[in-house]
This record gives C-alpha cells, sequence and structure tokens, in this order.
C-alpha cells in the first residue's frame, strides 16, 4: 500500500473550518492524549518534535526545523513535515504537509472556543496581528460568523495595509484601545512579551482570544484582563507551566488554579452568560495536531 503524501494547495480545499472544530470536539470525547516534546540545537538552528498518542485515534509525530537564516537566502524559516500512524498496527497512514496542520489546528484550535464562548450574534471581529495566522483566523472565524465586519491592527501599518489588500471585508484600526473596546470578539497574534491588550478596555459581553505567546516571557494581555474575564485553556498540560500568558499571574498570585475553569476535555464547561467577559488560551499541542491531522486524512480520503 502507498502511503500519501498530502501537500498543501490539494487539500486546503477539502478542509472546513466547521467541519475540523466537530472533529477536535469528537478528539476529546476519546482517552487522554499522551504527548511528548524534544528539542535539539545548532545555533542559531533548531529541531523541534512533538508527539501525541490517543487511543483510538492514533499516533503522530510533527517535526519543525527552524533556520532563522533561512529567510536572507530567499527560504522559508521554519520548515518540517508531519507523520501519521494507524491507531490499530502502528503503520504509518500518511505524511502531511507540516504548514498544512499547523494552519489549521491552530485557527481551529481558537474557532472551537470561540463557537461555545462568544456571542453568536457578533459582528465586530478585531484580529490583533497582520501575519500569517491572522489570515488563517480571518478565514476560520468568516466561517463560524459569516455575517461580521473585520478589522485589523498591527504594530506596522504598513503590514495591515497588504493584509487588508489580499482579504476582503477588512477595516484598518490605528489605535488598538478604541478598536478593543468597539468589537465583539479579539482574536490575538502577535509574538509580544509586553502586553498590548489592557483589561480596562474590554466591555461586558466581549470574547478574547489569545494564540501569540508560547514562550515563559510572552503576554499579550494583562493581570486585569484575565482577572476581569472567565479563562478557559485547550489544554492545562500545555499552558500551565509552560507559557507566560497564564504562568506569570499564577505564580505571582495575581489569579489561582481555579481561575482556570476548563480545557477541552471538560467541553461542557465552555459556557458563558451574556454580561461575561470570556477569555481563552489557544496553546496548542501535539494531541491537536494529531486530531487536526486526521481530520484533514479524512477529508482526503474521502475526496
Amino acid at each position: 500500500m502507498t502511503v500519501p503524501f498530502i501537500p498543501f494547495a490539494e487539500a486546503e480545499p477539502l478542509l472546513d473550518w466547521i467541519g475540523l472544530t466537530d472533529a477536535l470536539a469528537a478528539g476529546h470525547t476519546l482517552p487522554k492524549a499522551e504527548i511528548g516534546d524534544t528539542f535539539l540545537y545548532r545555533s542559531p538552528d533548531t529541531l523541534l518534535s512533538r508527539a501525541a498518542w490517543i487511543d483510538g485515534l492514533g499516533m503522530a509525530v510533527k517535526t519543525a526545523t527552524v533556520f532563522p537564516g533561512n529567510p536572507a537566502k530567499g527560504k522559508p524559516m521554519i520548515n518540517g513535515g508531519l507523520n501519521l500512524y494507524a491507531d490499530d498496527d502502528g503503520t504509518l497512514a500518511a505524511i502531511v504537509d507540516f504548514h498544512l496542520v499547523t494552519k489549521w489546528k491552530t485557527a481551529g484550535d481558537s474557532l472551537l472556543a470561540a463557537r461555545r464562548l462568544a456571542r453568536p450574534e457578533s459582528e465586530n471581529i478585531l484580529i490583533v496581528g497582520a501575519g500569517n495566522q491572522g489570515r488563517a483566523l480571518h478565514a476560520a472565524y468568516s466561517a463560524a460568523f459569516p455575517h461580521a465586519q473585520f478589522t485589523v491592527w498591527n504594530r506596522t501599518r504598513a503590514n495591515a495595509e497588504v493584509m487588508a489588500d489580499a482579504l476582503p471585508n477588512l477595516r484598518i484600526a490605528d489605535d488598538l484601545e478604541s478598536a478593543v473596546r468597539a468589537a465583539d470578539i479579539i482574536t490575538s497574534a502577535t509574538m509580544s512579551t509586553d502586553p498590548l491588550i489592557q483589561g480596562d478596555w474590554l466591555q461586558p459581553g466581549q470574547h478574547v482570544d489569545l494564540i501569540g505567546a508560547y514562550r515563559p516571557d510572552m503576554r499579550e494581555v494583562d493581570d486585569t484582563a484575565l482577572t476581569r474575564a472567565r479563562v478557559f485553556v485547550d489544554s492545562f498540560d500545555t499552558t500551565i507551566g509552560h507559557i507566560g500568558e497564564i504562568n506569570i499571574p499564577l505564580e505571582a498570585g495575581t489569579i489561582t488554579r481555579d481561575h482556570l475553569i476548563a480545557d477541552y476535555y471538560d467541553l461542557a464547561r465552555f459556557t458563558r452568560l451574556p454580561d461575561d467577559i470570556t477569555l481563552f488560551k489557544n496553546g496548542g499541542g501535539a494531541h491537536l495536531d494529531l486530531m487536526t491531522s486526521r481530520y484533514i486524512l479524512d477529508r482526503w480520503n474521502a475526496g
């Protein structure tokens, strides 16, 4: 049997954001994933492998190479691939394009929370950050909130202009505070180490989706935002002790562990009242890569 390689361009038209979030929800009804990460370094380069095993779904190993010198040579800085293994016998089931899995996993992770925590009638969605992930978020949120108007804010306005030129239904905000106050949903994907979004700006009924911070020193919102909001995460295991957004206020005693209401293994608790401010921390994790790649393979085989 030939093992399929699933490339980005051919596979993406087969995928659906709502279908993916349903697959992620279903994946969390299975036994809890076993996960493990390994890092290898050759300064300034990095080899990162993230593995997951879910009984009933299979195994995946996603490997990323990070070569900071590549852009100067006209090559992408980040490359890699994902190997997906069958649950019943451990044989290789597919090799999936790294960038396809990462794009759909990351935005789909956030969209699953938004479908439960944001007001269904949300009409104004603010994207903070005009990078590739911001574009994926525009696509994902458009699927669940088809009548929404989108706004983008970016530190460098020129990058926001490029994004606005490329995407429909997207305005540019020059003042972050005003844009946050006016939004129903704020989704942020930046590399900030100093909080950009201030809790005093948040309004009752808003949903805040935080994606960018992934290191222990990174934060996109301040302590006030966390204390005012009902806080949810995708995985306790991949956020607590790993990501500054959660860990810094926990270690400082600004919030306690009980302030984190639930992760995706307790989806029934992802609820809101009309005036709640809800906040979701997207931490990622290899188990989500596994669920996403399994969904991609299923769609590939069906299409």
